[in-house]
């Protein structure tokens, strides 16, 4: 669900960006002050782990298209949803910069459609409402299961709204949405099933480390779960992810079906051009692949499933091992230095 930069206006794009660095700003206040410092290292390898996991595309039946799992709610049981807000953006920065996974103008609204639907609204108000205070497994289950879909089914909303409302596409509205939140749909249960199987196991092994459960934790429950985490990360980045789907994701599938094209292109706005050029330069594991050294022209934003299958196809396992033992690294850097810096002086009482 990582949105292109053809698909918006400067205007949407900027006001996204806007919206996405106040909520970082609001959560990282929140953090200087409720920040368990204990945290900080499950922060970095589940930063890790979910770069890795959105690696992995998986085949939606009969549709043709694939999903990958977002992570945002996940984070937010694990970690709560200001630190896990701050995890999914580290994840989402170091996709858009170093992989050009997701446009640099589109940073924002993806921001805001995998991290703040699924933190500050589908945890707080579908996810603990379900599970209670004292959830058993059953409970846990559904209410991964009802909180994934409602993330997804807000974020991919979100695309559409985002979409539309930049009006420099021909996506029509309604088709588009019906076939965005139908899509999804599916997804979100392929999501909430593992999630629950995540959090089923950690809070049947080690309920410690549950943001609401702080009484009785033992200093050392941190290190028996961190490693846990950081040996799923490089299993997943360097060796699952070489069976990842080669379908097209949700929203490339979407607007396929809706324009009956393989490539979209968006506006022509100098914006676009200089954001593509900039990420070009900077991204030095492209599309998850080793960078090319060609002579080519200007490059032009697009949105082109086409392209995108392509570059799925010719990555070997080699590329893709080390785009994801790389890419979990940075957000493992990225996710413990924002740690890091809202760390307390003392642990909390």
């Amino acid at each position: 669900m990582h949105m292109a930069d053809a698909l918006l206006s400067p205007a949407v794009g900027g006001a996204m960006w806007c919206a996405s660095a106040t909520t970082i700003a609001y959560c990282s206040g929140k953090l200087r002050r409720e920040m368990d410092n204990r945290r900080i290292p499950l922060m970095g390898v589940l930063g890790a782990f979910i770069f890795a996991a959105q690696m992995i595309n998986f085949t939606i039946p009969v549709t043709g298209s694939s999903g990958h799992l977002g992570g945002g709610l996940l984070l937010a049981i694990l970690l709560g949803p200001y630190a896990a807000f701050l995890t999914i953006a580290s994840v989402l920065v170091v996709q858009a910069f170093f992989f050009a996974d997701g446009g640099l103008l589109a940073l924002g609204c993806n921001i805001v459609n995998l991290g703040f639907f699924p933190a500050f609204i589908a945890y707080p108000l579908v996810y603990k409402a379900i599970a209670g205070c004292s959830p058993s497994r059953a409970r846990i289950a559904v209410a991964s299961m009802a909180a994934a879909v409602a993330g997804l089914q807000l974020g991919s909303f979100g695309v559409v709204v985002e979409t539309v409302s930049s009006g420099i596409s021909s996506l029509p509205f309604s088709a588009f949405a019906a076939i965005m939140q139908s899509i999804h749909l599916a997804i979100g249960a392929v999501e909430g099933v593992v999630t629950a199987s995540v959090i089923s196991f950690v809070y049947t092994a080690k309920p410690e480390i549950m943001p609401g459960v702080v009484a009785a934790r033992p200093a050392g429950v941190m290190r028996a779960v961190v490693p846990v985490f950081l040996f799923m990360a490089v299993v997943t980045g360097g060796f699952v992810s070489w069976y990842a789907s080669t379908n097209p994701d949700g929203l490339e599938w979407a607007i396929a079906r809706v324009t009956g094209q393989e490539k979209l292109k968006g506006g022509a706005h100098r914006v676009h051009g200089t954001l593509a050029a900039l990420q070009e330069q900077i991204a030095f594991l492209p599309e998850y692949s080793f960078k090319k050294t060609v002579v080519k022209s200007a490059p032009v934003p697009e949105n082109s499933t086409q392209k995108n299958n392509e570059r799925k196809t010719e990555r070997s396992k080699l590329e893709i091992s080390v785009s994801g033992i790389v890419g979990g690294a940075l957000s493992l850097g990225l996710s413990l230095l924002i740690g890091y810096l809202f760390k307390r002086r003392h642990h909390p009482a």
